[in-house]
């Protein structure tokens, strides 16, 4: 079968699609017939070693597999050919076939298109944890949503309009602004005056919640126009600079900075991870939430359309299609 094979840690135009071994499910392992594969910022920076974690070389990268159930193995309780389900590691998924094990698999609803699915794991995962456990975020606040028409900023809008929040909405260019609009932001912004804008519209009390991947000279703004109790919700860092917090703004405005790593979250509270993954699933069949797929690519296109994630120059999603 077809792979994308990371082999050594580099640029991203030296990912290669090749031949490899065919997967084989073994134990409680099942194989999965690609139809949609997630392309995320995670993987860019997994395979210039610029991630957390650092797997073994050589490896095939992607978090996200929806397909059909090709083979099960012997020890499988759930799941058997045929099925429908969605599937996320750290690797893996950049393949026409993914070996995965039972517990990291979810059947999916016959209501949900295979690349709205990946768009609703690492995407809308991301952005529904730091919400809902670690924002905590409440109706009637106001959130901010910092580079809005990323996966997960367009995410942020339509979780945190879900949840009935005020979603105040940035980003670049008009016509990631009109994305973000589309999503359901009460009010959308660019980046210049961004600290004039943002008093305006949040008023003398300041802003109750901040989404923010992307860090930099946008954190240095945000992070003034914080109300008393709010929180700031750090999950990425797309500019490209980590920015330092002057503490004494913590101490005088009294908000929480907050931390939010999905990928840990879905390993050490799967039951939480599972039941939010349920209220995702119920709010995408009852129309509260759609995921934008802004690009359909073949497999060999990963490392082009994982440039362009990269380079902040995507809307939405991106899915291959083997």
């Amino acid at each position: 079968m077809k792979a994308i094979l990371c082999k050594a840690y580099g640029p991203i135009d030296s990912l290669a699609l090749e031949d490899v071994a065919e997967p084989e499910a073994t134990g409680s392992k099942i194989v999965i017939k690609a139809h949609a594969i997630g392309v995320n910022y995670p993987d860019g920076l997994l395979v210039q070693g610029l991630y957390q974690a650092k797997p073994d070389l050589p490896f095939v990268p992607g978090m996200e597999m929806a397909g059909v159930v090709e083979s099960v193995g012997p020890d499988t309780r759930r799941l058997t050919p045929g099925m429908r389900v969605i599937a996320t590691a750290g690797t893996g998924a950049f393949a026409e076939k993914g070996l995965y094990a039972e517990a990291q698999c979810i059947p999916l609803p016959d209501a949900i298109d295979d690349a709205d699915a990946c768009a609703l794991m690492c995407g809308f995962g991301t952005s529904h944890h730091a919400l809902k456990q670690r924002g905590q975020l409440k109706p009637g606040e106001t959130l901010i949503v910092a580079g809005a028409a990323g996966a997960t900023g367009l995410a942020a809008v339509q979780i945190g309009k879900a949840m009935g929040a005020t979603v105040i909405a940035i980003a670049s260019t008009e016509e990631k602004r009109k994305a973000a609009g589309d999503a359901g932001a009460d009010h959308v912004v660019g980046y210049d005056n961004l600290k004039d804008t943002l008093r305006e519209l949040a008023g003398g009390q300041g802003v109750d919640v901040v989404f923010d991947p992307v860090g930099g000279d946008t954190f240095d703004t945000l992070v003034r126009t914080m109300a008393r109790n709010g929180r700031y919700l750090v999950v990425g860092f797309a500019a490209g600079r980590i920015p330092q917090l002057p503490v004494n703004l913590a101490l005088v405005k009294e908000f929480s900075l907050v931390g939010v790593f999905w990928g840990a979250f879905t390993q050490h509270e799967p039951a939480v991870y599972a039941e939010n993954v349920r209220e995702l699933f119920n709010w995408y069949i009852d129309g509260k939430v759609k995921p934008l797929i802004s690009g359909r690519h073949p497999l060999s296109d990963a490392p082009k359309v994982l440039t362009q994630l990269m380079e902040r120059g995507v809307s939405g999603k991106i899915v291959l299609e083997p």
